[in-house]
């Protein structure tokens, strides 16, 4: 439920009609500005009558909103949120954001030397995985609390923000000590525990789309994370599986503009998981610059040939460096930068 209160209400009257509904178990989420006061009422909203509301002299208007989530709704944000990490601001309409690293960490050395070679090209934070979930029991799982270590002598030498995936919450307060933004996979996507359990942390969250999820049900687990009280939540597209086996999986491009339609959140893209395919990386990331993303998160490796995961996937750094080249001459186009 949405409630527009007249402009130039005084905040005492403003607040009789927030009490009155915190009184009865609803949370009270505000947006002031200079013609308007907005408030959205989240919770069990179906025994309040809305006719009641409106009799106040004060309220200009309500409106039952028909969409599950409340705060992530642009009804109840019209501005775009905006989740800064170290100076870095992630849905700035200015300037997109590239993240760049390997699918795997594979050893500190490699990590360091790949965190130094994404930084020269143009990336402003380094990805990485230590926990890896894998289809397949007898892959590659990762290197653990080694790789995340590894990803701080990296962030150390470099200054990059890390971004890693966390994947059950025994890890979560190793995360909340050393990586920047918490990722939260494509298959956890509605582990809604883990969910809540990162909703309740300070830490920038990266919410990928589930494997064969709906865009409603993909807001919804963004929701769990906000209705715990972060609010730092940054989508990621990365490809939905499909009938089509010529791709990893299906890139959604039109996810963008309904998401930014829906959403005040930042989205950003991963075109590697997306196509799969080292050679359609650079197509799906100009595609997804022109289509409005927030940024791009790549798979980078100095040896594709020889990664332990995803090496099919993985742009070398010098093609990373000409994606990010051609991807900010894409960004100038519609006035933003890379």
């Amino acid at each position: 439920m949405i409630i527009t209160m007249k402009k130039n209400t005084s905040a005492q009257d403003i607040a009789k009609v927030m009490d009155q509904l915190k009184a009865q178990g609803l949370q009270i989420h505000e947006s002031i500005g200079e013609n308007y006061n907005v408030f959205g009422v989240v919770g069990d909203t179906s025994r309040i009558d809305p006719k009641r509301i409106e009799a106040n002299p004060h309220v200009d208007s309500v409106v039952r909103v028909s969409s599950p989530y409340k705060k992530a709704s642009r009804l109840f944000h019209p501005d775009d949120t905006i989740v800064e990490v170290n100076g870095i601001r992630i849905g700035d309409k200015e300037k997109l954001v590239v993240i760049g690293g390997p699918c795997s960490v594979e050893g500190e050395d490699m990590v360091v030397q790949l965190a130094k070679d994404v930084k020269a090209a143009g990336a402003v934070m380094l990805r990485g995985g230590a926990y890896k979930p894998r289809t397949s029991p007898y892959a590659f799982q990762g290197m653990g609390s080694a790789g995340i270590q590894a990803m701080v002598a990296a962030r150390k030498q470099t200054g990059l923000p890390i971004v890693s995936e966390l994947m059950s919450i025994d890890k979560l307060d190793e995360f909340v000590d050393n990586v920047d933004i918490i990722q939260i996979g494509a298959r956890n996507m509605q582990n809604f525990d883990l969910l809540k359990a990162v909703g309740r942390t300070d830490k920038p969250i990266l919410l990928k789309r589930g494997l064969a999820n709906t865009i409603e049900e993909w807001i919804m687990s963004a929701e769990y994370i906000m209705s715990e009280g972060n609010e730092k939540v940054i989508l990621c597209e990365r490809g939905i599986r499909t009938f089509e086996p010529a791709t990893r999986n299906t890139l959604d491009l039109s996810v963008i503009p309904i998401i930014k339609k829906k959403t005040h959140l930042p989205i950003i893209i991963d075109p590697s998981h997306a196509t799969g395919d080292w050679e359609l990386v650079e197509a799906a990331s100009l595609a997804a610059i022109a289509a409005g993303a927030d940024g791009l998160m790549i798979e980078v490796h100095n040896q594709p040939e020889c990664a332990w995961s995803d090496g099919a996937q993985s742009l070398r750094p010098d093609r990373f460096a000409e994606v990010i080249r051609k991807g900010r001459a894409i960004a100038k186009v519609i006035g933003r930068d890379l």
